[in-house]
């Protein structure tokens, strides 16, 4: 579309029906025959897709303009994409690669920082959001005396810290994981691009308000797809926890320093999904998290439904076990499913020597506690 016809769009408010029409019809993930179709998960599913229309809004319309960006937060607490991790702080800021840009601030005592340069994104027709660039504190972010860092985005090596960027970057994802959010403290960083002082941003461009509004549209569609597909495949394997594509999980905006499990749970009310893991590695974090059917983690806030490398009690010879299941069968590392039967589960190891795969098996919730 020219930006004549943008415009035209604006104004006789055909860009507003299309963006209406896309969020409709994405209304139809949620009605995917292989998805369960109870009140609660359909319900659940509806609220998702308020979720991803509040994150795309955000990535959009709010805080598109790359040459004055902002950080913001693409996951959080009431809005979640694709197995969020209940550990971490993301956020995210809109960049241009053509430019270079800083990230300034402190560095806080969060247990991993890590940053990924994204190209691509889920409103792609690909769903490609592939990392072209990653720094982290596992692999040498150097922090002052002070407690400060500077980090330069740049296609050109700089000195310091430097995050690769591509002509086709599109923007920069921060992870911040905890091991205990009641202690430690988040980094607190600002991005600008590096550019002349005196620039102010621009007025409201109806061509790129038209754009930005089939963008918004795009990314609710192309995320739910993308994991309503994602789920679908877990179908066939519920109760395991066998490793993921990695490669895949790198093209969707994965952190090339975690190895990802995911899969599909389905338990009866009297049953419970017990997790072992039989040695503990040498990582910067591990954590297994419970999930509803769209990649949701359930409402971490309030319910004990993941457990990490700091908060999980661990076996005298040094193992883990973990139980998941509807009641708490007084087991020390158990993970409510909080109403959900049926569900997905994530796992993941960051920055670990090896990897070591959880076994997982069914049983009767009632012979835990025997």
């Amino acid at each position: 579309m020219s930006d004549k016809d943008s415009v035209q769009s604006v104004i006789d408010g055909t860009a507003w029906e299309a963006f209406c029409d896309s969020l409709k019809a994405t209304g139809q993930q949620i009605l995917r025959p292989e998805a369960p179709a109870d009140a609660f998960t359909r319900a659940e599913g509806w609220r998702y897709l308020t979720r991803l229309t509040r994150i795309a809004l955000d990535m959009f319309m709010e805080c598109s303009d790359r040459d004055f960006p902002t950080f913001y937060r693409p996951s959080h607490e009431t809005a979640k994409i694709g197995a969020d991790n209940p550990d971490n702080y993301y956020q995210r800021a809109e960049i241009n690669g053509k430019y270079d840009y800083r990230i300034s601030g402190t560095r806080g005592t969060v247990a991993y920082l890590g940053l990924i340069a994204i190209a691509g994104g889920y409103e792609d027709e690909d769903s490609n959001m592939r990392s072209v660039g990653s720094l982290d504190t596992h692999g040498g972010l150097d922090v002052d005396a002070d407690g400060r860092i500077e980090i330069i985005l740049s296609r050109e090596p700089k000195p310091g810290n430097w995050l690769k960027i591509t002509e086709d970057t599109i923007a920069v994802l921060v992870r911040q994981t905890f091991l205990d959010r009641n202690t430690e403290i988040t980094a607190d960083l600002k991005i600008e691009r590096i550019a002349e002082d005196g620039v102010v941003p621009a007025p409201l461009d109806p061509a790129q308000l038209a754009l930005n509004l089939q963008k918004t549209a795009g990314f609710v569609q192309g995320t739910a797809k993308l994991f309503a597909d994602w789920s679908e495949s877990f179908l066939d394997k519920p109760n395991q926890l066998p490793p993921a594509d990695q490669a895949y999980c790198q093209k969707i905006g994965g952190d090339p320093n975690i190895f990802y499990y995911h899969s599909y749970y389905d338990l009866a009310a009297d049953e419970a999904l017990v997790v072992d893991v039989p040695r503990i590695p040498e990582c910067d974090n591990w954590n297994l998290q419970v999930d509803n059917y769209w990649m949701e983690s359930l409402d971490y806030r309030y319910l004990k439904i993941h457990v990490n490398k700091h908060t999980a009690k661990y076996n005298d010879d040094g193992s883990v076990q973990i139980v998941i299941s509807e009641t708490n069968p007084g087991h020390p590392n158990w993970l409510a499913t909080a109403g959900h039967r049926q569900g997905t589960l994530a796992f993941r190891w960051i920055g670990a020597s090896d990897i070591v795969h959880p076994e997982c098996r069914v049983v009767k919730t009632a012979s835990l506690t025997s």
